[in-house]
């Protein structure tokens, strides 16, 4: 029976209802709500100094959205109780309302405004709404990681890192860079930038900064806050990361082997594998070290293929005794091609021999008919 009954309401209902405004009105769609601007975590403006602040992202609530699967349990009307499923355009079809706009809403404010149009119908509108399917979790990871891109999280996959880590209940920001392949040579731990919506029909977001170097470091797990649909990963370029990034490549955050190319006058050429992270000496040393007196240890020679497809080009010169730094021992990256050019005496000792090799075929030849007519 359809009855209009806002004055049979208990108070506590109606004190709720009146706490949040344009509640009352007769619309499908909830009242647009004002939502504060684009903003830090921790409250600052985006780009204001001060340190990342984590804890508000594990007080974050669901935002529900189009695939989720809900249901509706009306304490008194038994009867209209249901699952309902959030469909594309936002909505989702009740018991004697239709269609109602959900998406953008957490599930406490979608449950008062479901209660302040339920209202209008029944006597009792006491209802309690839940999410009883989840929508997959989506999420973009870009930046400084080795496969960017878009990834479906689960509760129970493998990562994609070497280490092919285990990962298992509900997603973190960790788990989320190990499905992307793991952390590149130039990512800055301290800068990895989280990206979450606010609630609301308005698209607006509010970003953190995580400090990754403290969870591989100290354990700090506020630095792995667990993901929501539609966040964003983005992990920015160090300037100078040497030391960190060969810290970190023993973790289960970076690739464990990459596969360069060492060609040249190096006693093991081709394609080998090393650590990942590991300098351009060592690689050398790897490929079974330069070959005496025909190797130039002063020029050797490093390019690399950006992902921009631009290709760079670097010199530098061997010396054992080199850490490992950008300007003289670089870390190397997956696909680095690595070439140990000819010192001055095998050039010459080439082109001497490149000379000689047809004439001394020649005089053989001669030879061989001298020979034949002598018998």
């Amino acid at each position: 029976m359809r009855v209009t009954a806002a004055r049979f309401l208990a108070p506590s209902l109606s004190a709720v209802l009146l706490s949040v405004p344009g509640l009352h009105a007769a619309a499908q769609t909830p009242p647009s709500r004002p939502t504060p601007a684009s903003r830090s975590l921790d409250g600052s403006q985006p780009g204001s100094p001060g340190p990342a602040a984590v804890q508000p992202l594990q007080e974050d609530a669901y935002i529900l959205g189009p695939g989720d699967g809900v249901t509706l349990r009306f304490l008194v009307e038994s009867g209209l109780s249901g699952a309902v499923e959030i469909l594309n355009d936002g909505t989702a079809s009740l018991p004697l309302l239709g269609n109602v706009r959900l998406v953008g809403l957490t599930v406490a404010q979608a449950s008062v405004w479901l209660q302040s149009l339920y209202q209008r119908q029944l006597l009792r509108p006491d209802l309690q709404l839940v999410v009883s399917r989840p929508r997959p979790l989506r999420v973009a990871v870009v930046g400084e990681v080795e496969r960017p891109g878009l990834y479906t999280l689960t509760t129970s996959e493998a990562s994609q890192t070497e280490a092919a880590v285990s990962i298992s209940g509900l997603p973190t920001l960790v788990d989320a860079i190990q499905k992307a392949g793991g952390i590149a040579a130039q990512a800055d731990l301290r800068q990895v930038v989280l990206q979450r919506r606010l609630p609301g029909e308005k698209p607006l977001f509010k970003r953190t900064r995580v400090d990754l170097l403290a969870l591989v470091r100290d354990g700090d797990q506020l630095q792995n806050p667990l993901l929501f649909d539609g966040d964003t990963i983005r992990v920015l370029k160090a300037d100078e990361s040497v030391k960190e990034a060969i810290e970190v490549s023993s973790t289960t955050l970076s690739p464990t082997t990459i596969t360069v190319n060492v060609v040249g006058e190096v006693k093991g050429p081709g394609r080998i594998q090393v650590p990942a992270n590991t300098p351009l000496i060592q690689t050398v040393l790897a490929a079974g070290g330069p070959v005496f007196w025909r190797a130039n240890k002063a020029d050797v020679e490093l390019i690399r293929i950006n992902r921009n497809g631009t290709a760079s080009r670097q010199r530098f010169r061997l010396n054992y005794g080199e850490s490992p730094s950008a300007a003289r021992n670089p870390p190397l990256r997956d696909g680095d091609t690595v070439i140990v050019n000819r010192s001055a005496l095998a050039v010459t000792s080439d082109a001497i021999g490149a000379i000689t090799t047809p004439i001394t075929g020649l005089v053989n030849a001669w030879a061989l008919v001298d020979l034949i007519q002598d018998r």
